[in-house]
């Protein structure tokens, strides 16, 4: 997600929004765009870095590459309890590849301008500046409310803090 332009302005085709990736912290289901999405993997143990923020346990080696990890649950001051659904989201945003750990994927889902509302200014375990938008899913009887993240945000955020350290 690239920001509040992005997100009033829908796709031209049929009013759609975006794909989005969705998941879940806890009791609470969060979405972010497909689009940055580069693999869902399990969940293995990072390499410590010390000096990190807990909510950035380490790296891992991905094909060669060295990827920081961000347990989302952690930056959002959540317990990170670990279950054999725990997975990696790594994602690509910015110039630069992040894994996120989160207690489980959900779903994909494909979103329409009409289900995209603004975000109440609520308080809750969640950084605000880090949610975009809500979006409200119908599922036969059922109403779910996603809270669309800005990974951008969450990705720009851990480099500023590992610049301090």
């Amino acid at each position: 997600m690239t920001g509040q332009a992005d997100i009033e302005q829908p796709a031209s085709d049929a009013g759609l929004w975006r794909d989005c990736l969705t998941f879940r912290l806890r009791n609470e289901e969060y979405g972010i765009d497909l689009l940055c999405v580069r693999e869902i993997r399990t969940y293995e143990r990072p390499n410590w870095i010390a000096g990190a923020p807990p909510y950035l346990p380490g790296v891992l080696n991905m094909r060669g590459d060295i990827v920081p990890i961000m347990d989302l649950r952690l930056r959002f001051g959540l317990e990170a309890e670990f279950s054999p659904h725990t997975v990696t989201v790594v994602v690509n945003v910015l110039g630069q590849t992040v894994g996120l750990i989160v207690d489980s994927v959900s779903d994909v889902l494909q979103l329409g301008a009409e289900q995209i509302k603004a975000a109440p200014d609520f308080r809750s375990n969640v950084d605000a500046r880090f949610v975009t938008r809500l979006a409200l899913v119908k599922e036969d009887q059922r109403e779910r409310t996603l809270i669309l993240l800005d990974v951008e945000r969450l990705v720009a955020s851990a480099h500023e803090v590992a610049r301090l350290n």
